[in-house]
């Protein structure tokens, strides 16, 4: 969420216990303004809050040129003190993947190790071999951050063009979606690079806008269901949630184009989705 609407944007999921307390919100209104400032960024959005054991880590995001591709992740621990996050290089993801699991301690420095025995050649020359992954929390927190918006961050339909350099910008003419359309999945896509659209046939792609069809749409996911839509507030706020990472709440008010995502979660995954379903 946009951190010149945090105040808003806060009011309108707070119906769905995503709450800060007033110093938090007080905390954050600052920082992010000085964030801003410092990283020379286009803008800074309020990303959310990942539970931890002893600490929670609260997430901010610098969006630069291209407002896709171009963003850095930072955290803090008190709202007003922030840190960069490191890139998710796909070494550091499947380091991530294979040392660190269970619950976030909320300690940037706890250091996630897996053991496990690996046979080095072949044959009568095959030898075990103990190998160790070392990785630490801050590490595991940037990949968490990268892969909910690789998955889940959503954006409605129209609100972002492709600019003629390939670069995704905002669409300062987009006014927001209509209670019809608001109410429809198909309208709301992936923030983030396509799959499915690349496998499409030209006579799917016919109708599409290539300025502003360039990313999936949520109904095409796999598994059918992953996601929740309901019109709230009598219609006047559309809020759809992910059921793949609990936590993720994406909010529309239609006929305006306010809208943005929060997520607020212990970070892990629900890998039991498909048998959930």
């Amino acid at each position: 969420m946009d951190s010149d609407a945090l105040y808003y944007s806060l009011d309108l999921v707070s119906g769905n216990g995503l709450i800060l307390t007033p110093e938090q919100r007080a905390a954050l209104q600052t920082s992010l303004v000085i964030l801003k400032r410092n990283y020379k960024l286009k803008r800074v959005l309020f990303w959310g809050r990942i539970w931890g054991i002893r600490s929670d880590y609260f997430i901010a995001q610098g969006v630069g040129e291209d407002e896709m591709t171009d963003k850095k992740s930072l955290y803090s621990l008190n709202c007003m003190d922030w840190h960069l996050l490191p890139p998710a290089t796909e070494v550091l993801i499947a380091e991530v993947e294979v040392a660190a699991k269970g619950c976030f301690m909320g300690d940037p420095s706890h250091m996630y190790e897996h053991t496990e025995i690996k046979q080095q050649g072949e044959g009568d020359e095959a030898v075990e071999e103990e190998v160790t992954v070392k990785v630490n929390e801050e590490k595991r927190l940037a990949v968490t951050v990268f892969t909910i918006d690789k998955e889940v961050a959503v954006v409605p339909r129209g609100a972002y063009i492709k600019n003629p350099r390939g670069r995704v910008q905002t669409n300062h003419s987009f006014r927001g979606l209509n209670p019809s359309e608001a109410a429809k999945l198909r309208n709301y896509l992936h923030f983030s690079e396509p799959s499915n659209l690349k496998k499409k046939s030209i006579l799917e792609m016919a109708d599409l806008n290539p300025s502003i069809d360039f990313l999936d749409p949520l109904n095409e996911d796999i598994p059918k269901g992953s996601w929740s839509l309901q019109l709230e507030q009598g219609g006047r706020v559309c809020m759809i949630r992910s059921l793949l990472w609990h936590g993720l709440t994406f909010f529309h008010v239609p006929m305006t184009p306010h809208h943005g995502y929060i997520y607020t979660g212990d970070g892990l995954k629900n890998l039991s989705l498909p048998f959930m379903l």
